[in-house]
């Protein structure tokens, strides 16, 4: 990737001359090395527009979310697998071209990407149906550049069409918050009756106590924050409180969305008898020992892992259904560094989205 770091405030490409060559630029935030967010280790640079390969097709990206995973891929939680590289995997644009060979799309057609970017197909788990755990899985802004830009390519058939009745910014968090909530949701086994805990209640925890409260469960929300607590109620949490205090009943089932392995750890405290808990992160701080009562009888710990399309696919038909109310913190392109300053510092409830216009 060719890079300049720029100042720029213009959204027309303009020509750049680079070496012998000129090629259409954009606007984009870059990683150079991954970095403590509070040194800004994303830059605004200007870098080639990318051109789609076959069976890919290019989106213009109008908005993108931001998400605790970008901030464990900034701050080198998760090693990098490429350098430079272009963040976001919450993408929602229109196809404005399309490469050699691609049937599914035309063009001109609002469309989201999210999370995963690619798997291989062949190996044993794409064929049983849990490409969620291909040995040679991609990653949208982790493998491959993501929607931190004002262009991105993606494969044909990892692209999803968005429900209708959403906005850009409301439809950007359903992509990956609301798709591994979703997946989470199911994993805890629950279908239309029993007590759900959600441990940490940010932009996931938002979006899946909707789905869940609508199919008839009763929420019981921990967080450390007043405002993740304030919210929580006010979309109709049973209970809302902190994870010392006493809740007045056993779960049934639990979903750990903070990044923290004391917190997976002291959950189980939580659980009724046959219980189960969701660990929904893509990384956590170690788990410290434990008593073998915490799992007893028959209590689990399990976890999940990336999605599927025909989960991606399952939950926006569910979220066009059942319209889910977004709460969104928007910010510019530019000020990529802070958005995840404030993730990192639960400085905002709810869902955080780049604006890329």
């Amino acid at each position: 990737m060719n890079v300049k770091i720029v100042k720029m405030s213009s959204t027309v490409p303009v020509l750049t001359d680079c070496g012998n060559s000129l090629y259409l630029s954009m606007k984009a935030i870059v990683l150079q090395e991954q970095g403590p967010i509070e040194r800004s280790p994303l830059r605004l640079a200007e870098v080639p527009q990318p051109e789609p390969g076959p069976h890919e097709v290019r989106i213009k990206v109008g908005v993108c979310g931001v998400c605790r995973t970008d901030l464990h891929v900034v701050e080198g939680e998760l090693p990098a697998h490429r350098l430079p590289l272009i963040p976001g995997h919450q993408i929602v644009g229109w196809i404005d071209k399309v490469g050699a060979g691609v049937t599914a799309w035309r063009g001109a057609e609002r469309v989201g990407v999210p999370w995963l970017y690619k798997t291989c197909g062949a190996c044993k788990y794409c064929v049983r149906g849990q490409e969620n755990l291909c040995d040679r899985a991609l990653f949208t802004g982790y493998d491959a550049d993501g929607g931190f830009a004002e262009y991105t390519v993606a494969p044909e058939d990892f692209v999803y069409r968005l429900p209708a009745n959403y906005t850009d910014l409301e439809a950007a968090p359903l992509l990956c918050a609301g798709v591994i909530g979703y997946q989470a949701l199911n994993a805890t086994g629950l279908q239309d009756r029993g007590k759900l805990g959600l441990f940490g209640f940010g932009s996931s925890a938002h979006i899946v106590i909707q789905v869940a409260i609508h199919r008839g469960l009763e929420v019981y929300v921990v967080s450390r924050t007043e405002q993740e607590l304030a919210l929580a109620r006010e979309l109709g949490a049973k209970w809302a409180g902190r994870i010392d205090d006493e809740m007045g009943a056993r779960l049934d089932a639990g979903i750990v969305f903070a990044p923290s392995g004391e917190l997976l750890v002291r959950s189980l405290a939580k659980l009724d008898k046959g219980g189960r808990i969701v660990s929904a992160g893509i990384y956590t701080t170690p788990l410290p020992g434990f008593d073998y009562a915490l799992i007893y009888p028959e209590k689990c710990l399990t976890s999940i892992a990336h999605t599927t399309r025909e989960n991606v696919r399952a939950f926006l038909e569910a979220a066009s259904g059942c319209k889910i109310k977004t709460q969104v913190n928007v910010y510019k392109l530019a000020e990529a560094n802070a958005a995840l300053a404030n993730i990192k510092h639960s400085k905002v409830s709810g869902s955080t989205v780049l604006d890329i216009h």
